[in-house]
């Protein structure tokens, strides 16, 4: 199966612009963090595990977007279903948990972005958008028409992908001042989010029936392969049709698809719950500390 993909070539597997895109991107990065830093005010140094986070999220940006990962997912669901769970629930946290808190606190208070992101990024609002728009686009009719057109499929996934840092950001964002949730609330947020995020889920996994066209009809499937693989190319092979590409049958592929998804949301969700308790927890420690050293200057009886 996977050989069968060097037909599309070169540009189509592994997208020249993207990777070009990428170590523009990391470059740039490095050096406003670094020695760029004397062109701005108010900043400060970050540390080697923000610069890690941001890198690893731009590489594995790159391998969804740019790899032969992105030609899977418009061969199989299950490709598909893997490149949404890592573009908008892992990419987004850790993109987040690099940038320089100066960086981001000068980009959300821009004029034309302040009073949008101060409404969008209220808890419960961020919540309900984000999984309204994943939901809304794993119905059929949508999928169908949103993936073979590529002026609506770039405006929808980066609606989405601006929708899934904002649904984040009450969780993991680093700016003091925009710490909206308590620790209790943060872990009540998580598990809404993930309760909202279950039907879009098992929508695929239970269904018995190929759901989009896109990937079981021969047309639509031919249309939607279009937005990654250049029309020269596409236009000179023999392409017999989705299964020339999948091992599994096009249902078993979409259960596999809907599996993935519901794994790798439990994990990141997991992960993030678990960040979030640990912070919370050493925050209450500290606290109570603070109690304690104020009660004994007050009384220096209480000193053992």
């Amino acid at each position: 199966m996977i050989g069968n993909l060097d037909m599309f070539g070169f540009q189509a597997l592994w997208s020249p612009f993207m990777l070009i895109t990428t170590i523009i991107i990391i470059s740039l990065y490095l050096y406003i963090t670094g020695n760029g830093r004397k062109h701005f005010s108010d900043t400060e140094e970050i540390s080697n595990k923000q610069r890690t986070f941001f890198i690893v999220s731009l590489i594995l940006f790159y391998l969804v977007k740019g790899s032969p990962i992105d030609l899977l997912s418009h061969l199989m669901l299950s490709a598909h279903m893997t490149q949404m769970a890592i573009l908008y629930l892992v990419l987004p946290p850790l993109l987040l948990m690099g940038m320089p808190a100066w960086l981001l606190r000068k980009v959300i208070n821009m004029p034309i972005i302040k009073p949008v992101f101060r409404f969008f990024s209220k808890p419960l609002i961020a919540l309900v958008v984000f999984n309204a728009i994943f939901s809304l686009y794993h119905i059929p009719v949508v999928f169908d028409i949103v993936k073979v057109d590529m002026t609506l499929h770039t405006a929808y996934t980066t609606i989405m992908f601006l929708a899934a840092f904002i649904m984040w950001w009450p969780l993991v964002n680093p700016l003091p001042e925009e710490q909206r949730l308590s620790g209790i609330k943060k872990i009540g947020y998580i598990m809404a989010d993930g309760i909202l995020l279950t039907p879009a889920c098992a929508l695929i996994i239970f269904a018995t029936e190929p759901l989009y066209a896109t990937y079981s009809e021969l047309t639509a499937w031919l249309a939607a392969l279009e937005l990654c693989v250049p029309a020269g190319t596409l236009a000179g092979l023999d392409l017999g049709g989705p299964e020339l590409f999948n091992a599994l049958p096009l249902v078993e592929d979409q259960q596999l698809g809907g599996i993935i998804m519901k794994i790798i949301q439990e994990v990141m969700y997991g992960s993030i719950l678990a960040y979030v308790f640990f912070q919370w927890a050493r925050k209450e420690r500290e606290n109570d500390e603070l109690e304690l050293a104020q009660a004994q200057e007050m009384n220096p009886k209480l000193v053992d």
